[in-house]
């Protein structure tokens, strides 16, 4: 080609304009390929994380220090401590934290609460807004994959309007083992289920977004025959109405006895109990035979049966 010819060329106006082109693409190709790299080792990293952290959610008017007796008789006579982590979530969506993950811990506990932590239901769809905030981030600096999740009284209306309203950003990705909701008014104070209250209402109309896979467990106290002392027992039974032939699998079970009222819930040892039993994970041994958690080899291991869910 003479230099006549090439001259010509670079004047013409459409040759410019497919340079510019061109130079655009290689300036946005450049930073998108390394997000790409950089995504691809995020899902890597995750798929092959052991974390499977217990996310706590309290009720109203509590605080991320509801739970410490909790996490203290969970953490008695077992071989296997859980770490604490707790963020306190405020009205703008800062998180603060306190608290840490232990490197070998595969199971910690993270306490999620909220600067306006009151009762009604528009507080509750904006606290399960402000729970959306802490998963993302926490979801992000811990890569697991999958988790728990724990609710007590207003937690669990929490949890469950984030699961039919937030989950399906996470679900390709991050599963929802378990929930376990205690004491937890899904019809807030109405006994009667005929009267149902719009929060119900909407829950049962969303209900075909909760994930298929979920096992959920619904722990009510029987302090009397009617209610914990706070919330009627027949406000904790609505769940069916939510969960029942939508997850794999809903199991409602009462607590009577000591410590049955609404307030000691937490705390009560039949709840540990239930806590240790179908939301945690089986502890086993190095030759991978599932041990009780006050160390002794599990009846059900003896028999040659694990635990399902």
């Amino acid at each position: 080609m003479n230099m006549k010819k090439a001259n010509k060329l670079l004047k013409n106006p459409n040759l410019k304009w497919i340079a510019l082109v061109l130079l655009v693409v290689m300036v946005f190709a450049i930073p998108g390929y390394k997000w790409m790299e950089k995504d691809n080792q995020a899902r890597a990293q995750r798929m092959k994380s052991a974390l499977s952290p217990v996310i706590m959610v309290p009720g109203s008017s509590a605080t991320t220090e509801r739970f410490n007796e909790l996490v203290k008789l969970l953490n008695q006579n077992t071989p296997t401590k859980h770490s604490v982590l707790k963020i306190n979530v405020s009205t703008n969506g800062n998180l603060s934290y306190s608290g840490s993950i232990n490197k070998n811990d595969n199971e910690p506990f993270i306490i999620i609460g909220f600067k306006n932590n009151k009762d009604g239901y528009s507080n509750i769809k904006k606290q399960a807004g402000w729970l959306d905030e802490a998963f993302e981030a926490i979801s992000q600096d811990y890569k697991f994959n999958n988790f728990k999740a724990f609710g007590h009284s207003n937690g669990g209306l929490i949890w469950t309007y984030w699961l039919e309203h937030y989950y399906s950003t996470y679900s390709d990705e991050i599963t929802m083992k378990r929930l376990m909701t205690v004491g937890t008014p899904y019809n807030f104070s109405e006994k009667n289920i005929n009267h149902k209250t719009q929060m119900l209402e909407d829950f049962i109309k969303c209900k075909n977004r909760l994930p298929k896979s979920l096992v959920v467990y619904s722990v009510s106290g029987g302090k009397n025959y009617e209610s914990d002392g706070i919330v009627p027992e027949a406000s904790v039974a609505a769940g069916k109405y939510i969960f029942q032939k939508q997850v794999k699998s809903y199991t409602a079970m009462t607590i009577t006895g000591d410590k049955a009222d609404h307030s000691d819930l937490p705390q009560n040892q039949q709840v540990v109990q239930v806590i240790q039993q179908y939301l945690l994970e089986p502890i086993k041994n190095k030759n991978n035979q599932v041990i009780s958690r006050q160390g002794k080899k599990s009846d059900n291991d003896k028999n040659g049966q694990n635990e399902q869910d």
